[in-house]
């Protein structure tokens, strides 16, 4: 069965840290582009950061960079987003998505262009 499983989302103070993961079964996401979009209720959907298959292009929004980091553990097979000086805009849903054929563009990864959607992990940013 094909399918990405988001984890480590929680609740965390202002300043803090979490690592968000992605994992694939039924494929092998190191092939895939990989990217990672938010989304609060009431708000649009905003595409965070992605990853292209090896060498490996990163982008990363605005509103994230220089915060978030973005990389693969190919040991694993697995996708990490470690999210540093977290901020109550951060606060959202967050989706792991793959597509294969694609890379990660300089302006951000196209929803549209990822196949594959993991169901999402809850980031709360609160004191």
């Amino acid at each position: 069965q094909v399918q990405l499983v988001e984890s480590g989302g929680g609740l965390v103070q202002p300043g803090g840290s979490l690592r968000l993961s992605c994992a694939a079964s039924g494929f092998n996401l190191d092939h895939y582009a990989v990217g990672w979009f938010r989304q609060d209720p009431g708000k649009e959907r905003e595409a965070v950061s992605c990853i292209s298959p090896r060498p490996g292009i990163i982008y990363y929004a605005d509103s994230v960079k220089g915060r978030f980091t973005l990389f693969r553990d190919n040991a694993n097979h697995t996708v990490h987003l470690q999210v540093n000086n977290l901020k109550p805009e951060d606060t959202a849903v967050y989706y792991c998505a793959a597509g294969s054929g694609i890379s990660c563009s300089a302006y951000g990864p196209n929803a549209g262009e990822y196949r594959y959607w993991g169901q999402g992990t809850q980031v709360t940013v609160s004191s």
